[in-house]
């Protein structure tokens, strides 16, 4: 795997630890978690104790009590108790949605100058990261170096935690150092706790290069938030299960994952409307979903369709093009490149000459 790669895997990490602090920092793309560089603690000199009273103010690490008994109850009632936790969820992220729009206006303005999205976390919320970077290549037909996963610990540490890799913040600046950083890009930092140091630090770095920078996280007042230009702390609370923040923090933590990549995509031109206009068709299922994209799109007959995906090598966006701006492959190639991708702008243009 190549330093600027998003890293996606496909199965489901069932053994990794569930306690935040298990959490490898962002998958350094750099190094491995088998490299020579190695991992130093973030906290060096600070004793267990210390850290344990750190951890006892985060309400995501808070016991309750009311839940000491949950594994004595039948399956449909604890069952039916996540789901109500589950559904609490949204309305914690509602609650930060104007915080949300302005952090995913300023990064789509720096994606629009050619910037990058790049993730950074330790194990749930670095593979969580991952997991958004590896879907808009396929969704959005970007480029796997316009949207990048780091994973604390490399990419052996998206199915293995790697003990210690999240305590230094020394490994973030290296990894973000591999990716050439530049004033353009977007890093978001993400952790449930708001005080992994890899997260942090990363944070940090990237702020120190000019870059425009993110914290998500999922307690008040976090180191996190407080280092980030824009800090996203989504209040879920504590979990059914003391410290497993791959519950509801992991869950509020994808969904605003999935707004900034999706809205970011949406301001780039990567969509027409809610279709999905800049799909890689790549398999026989998203070959089908392009024909029909184009023909929600345009109404055109499944000849036309045919000829105009023909026409221009299987893009549907310039298919689109071609359908309702009656213009060729090349034209439409053109007028979309002239007007920053977006179709609406090329349709307006043909419309107009």
């Amino acid at each position: 795997m190549t330093p600027h790669a998003s890293y996606a895997y496909e199965h489901e990490n069932t053994h990794k630890h569930e306690h935040e602090k298990a959490e490898p920092p962002s998958m350094t793309s750099t190094t491995d978690a088998s490299g020579t560089t190695g991992t130093t603690s973030a906290s060096g000199t600070d004793s267990y104790g210390e850290l344990r009273a750190q951890l006892a103010t985060l309400t995501t690490e808070a016991f309750r009590p009311e839940l000491a008994e949950i594994d004595r109850l039948p399956t449909a009632e604890i069952a039916r108790i996540m789901n109500g936790e589950d559904a609490t969820v949204p309305t914690a992220v509602a609650e930060r949605l104007p915080q949300i729009a302005a952090a995913i206006d300023a990064a789509a303005e720096r994606m629009a100058r050619g910037g990058r999205l790049i993730y950074a976390g330790a194990g749930t919320a670095g593979r969580l990261g991952v997991l958004d970077a590896s879907e808009c290549p396929p969704t959005f037909n970007t480029d796997p170096a316009e949207v990048v996963g780091l994973i604390a610990g490399g990419p052996s540490a998206m199915v293995k935690a790697v003990e210690g890799a999240e305590d230094s913040k020394e490994l973030a600046a290296s990894d973000l150092d591999a990716l050439k950083l530049t004033a353009d890009d977007t890093v978001v930092g993400i952790s449930a706790s708001g005080r992994t140091p890899y997260a942090i630090g990363a944070v940090e770095h990237a702020r120190d290069q000019g870059a425009l920078t993110i914290g998500l996280s999922c307690n008040a007042g976090s180191a996190l938030a407080a280092a980030a230009e824009h800090g996203l702390e989504i209040v879920t609370g504590p979990e059914l299960l003391t410290g497993s923040t791959r519950l509801k923090a992991g869950t509020a933590q994808k969904l605003v994952l999935n707004m900034i990549s999706t809205i970011t995509m949406i301001r780039l031109g990567k969509t027409y409307g809610n279709l999905m206009v800049d799909v890689r068709a790549s398999n026989e299922k998203l070959r089908a979903r392009s024909r029909h994209i184009v023909s929600l799109a345009t109404g055109a007959s499944d000849a036309e369709i045919e000829a105009a995906l023909a026409a221009t090598d299987g893009e549907v966006k310039n298919a689109i093009l071609v359908a309702l701006g009656q213009v060729d492959g090349p034209t439409a190639a053109r007028l979309l490149t002239e007007s920053d991708g977006h179709l609406r702008a090329a349709l307006a243009a043909v419309r107009t000459t």
